[in-house]
């Protein structure tokens, strides 16, 4: 089985390490050093693929990274999706994706909860407090960041919920916490 963590270097730095190497040693029980493998070769903001196993790391790989505009979403229900550990194989997501229609993005309900989307952990903004899933299929680096910043609070988050919420936000390794205000849905 593969991994990979997609990690974000931008002038001259590498992003959130330290929240990388927590889930490659959860996802297959390693205890790597990615800094021993990585650094960020320019300035320019690039999108670092690393690829590896249960016993080293099989690749590392740096490309341009151009933000996506995400305003509109699909709503797809699957109960059976499994994405706990970031797995080279999206083959289950990906044709989750392609149900999206003319929508930019998908956001996955599993159980009648809220879980992630395509591409990022979710986050929706109450009126007074930013609320993700409790049950994300995947455990985000940014999210796990926020959670213990104390700047998220776990919430189990139904439809009704999503579709009241006052803002929503993407967060993933490239584009951090990214607030999006005008949005809507699809069913």
């Amino acid at each position: 089985m593969n991994y990979f963590e997609t990690i974000r270097c931008e002038d001259y730095e590498v992003f959130n390490l330290e929240y990388h190497e927590k889930r490659v040693a959860k996802a297959v029980a390693l205890n790597l050093s990615l800094q021993e493998y990585l650094y960020a070769p320019s300035n320019e903001l690039l999108r670092c693929k690393v690829i590896y196993d249960e016993n080293s790391i099989l690749s590392v790989e740096f490309f341009p990274y151009k933000k996506r505009e995400i305003n509109s979403f699909k709503i797809i229900e699957d109960e059976k999706i499994e994405y706990s550990k970031k797995y080279l194989d999206r083959s289950s997501i990906d044709s989750l994706y392609e149900k999206r229609g003319s929508c930019d993005e998908i956001i996955i309900i599993k159980n009648g909860l809220v879980t992630d989307t395509s591409i990022a952990n979710i986050a929706i903004y109450d009126g007074t407090t930013w609320l993700t899933p409790k049950k994300p299929l995947l455990e985000g680096t940014i999210r796990a960041r926020l959670l213990k910043e104390g700047s998220l609070v776990e919430k189990d988050i139904d439809l009704e919920m999503l579709k009241q919420s006052k803002k929503l936000a993407l967060m993933n390794a490239m584009i951090d916490f990214d607030v999006i205000e005008d949005y809507s849905f699809s069913l």
